[in-house]
């Protein structure tokens, strides 16, 4: 199974990812594993798992984590914060786990690049009885920042078409399904520090700003660094985390 264009380019980007992109909070994943009814302890399949920021909060929570990636570059991230043990490559269409062989499946900024359908029914497939999915999404909030219009128009302008914000929600295509609850959203917002440099890594981190031919690249984020460091950056940012959340219904 081939990835999506634009998220094979997070390969090339897997340390600007890390640095930039936003843990999950303590609270997100408490919401989660509340929704879901599960406990420490459960085992949970962190899947497109990339550099392992839900893997690892996951896990400091107490879950038996399996974390699946596609990306080798990724994955190398992955292993330095879970152990190799816990790492498998693979897609979520075609998952490398055994039959009923999870509580839960979480899917943390990623479920747009699925091909919705056969993923679901791989998902489907490992969830144990009554297992449940978490669809996260992690939205970055920089209205506090005196930049954040400029370096908001420079975003929307470059952005080609792409599945978050084009394609078929993952609500419709549970609903399309079948076999699943009625999908749901729980809201999480925490806060994180902020710094003008993270802010460009997180830039960076866009699968269409990697895209980019390099000379383009360059000459984008070095005018995005410079309106944010002319501007003025507050000491925090708020993080808002969306989950969705389905579970499996009685066959």
């Amino acid at each position: 199974m081939s990835l999506h264009p634009l998220a094979e380019q997070f390969a090339g980007v897997a340390a600007e990812y890390e640095r930039g992109r936003p843990e999950y909070p303590p609270a997100a994943i408490g919401a989660l594993a509340a929704e879901l009814g599960i406990a420490p302890g459960a085992t949970v399949l962190d899947l497109a798992a990339g550099t392992g920021k839900l893997s690892r909060a996951l896990l400091a929570a107490g879950f038996d984590v399996v974390a699946v990636e596609p990306t080798s570059a990724l994955r190398d991230q992955l292993a330095r914060a879970l152990g190799a043990e816990r790492i498998q490559p693979g897609v979520a269409e075609d998952i490398p786990l055994e039959d009923r062989s999870v509580d839960a499946v979480t899917v943390g900024d990623a479920f747009h690049w699925f091909d919705h359908q056969p993923a679901l029914a791989e998902i489907r497939r490992v969830l144990r009885p009554g297992g449940g999915l978490a669809v996260l999404n992690t939205v970055p909030d920089w209205s506090g920042a005196s930049w954040s219009d400029e370096v908001g128009q420079l975003v929307a302008g470059t952005r080609p078409e792409h599945p978050n914000f084009d394609g078929t929600s993952w609500q419709d295509s549970v609903r399309a399904a079948g076999g699943w609850s009625q999908p749901r959203e729980v809201r999480v917002t925490a806060s994180r520090p902020a710094a003008p440099d993270r802010v460009v890594d997180h830039l960076a981190s866009f699968s269409w700003v990697a895209a980019m031919p390099p000379p383009e690249r360059e000459a984008w984020l070095a005018g995005a660094a410079e309106l944010i460091q002319a501007g003025t950056t507050p000491a925090e940012f708020p993080v808002h985390v969306v989950i969705g959340l389905t579970s499996l219904e009685a066959s």
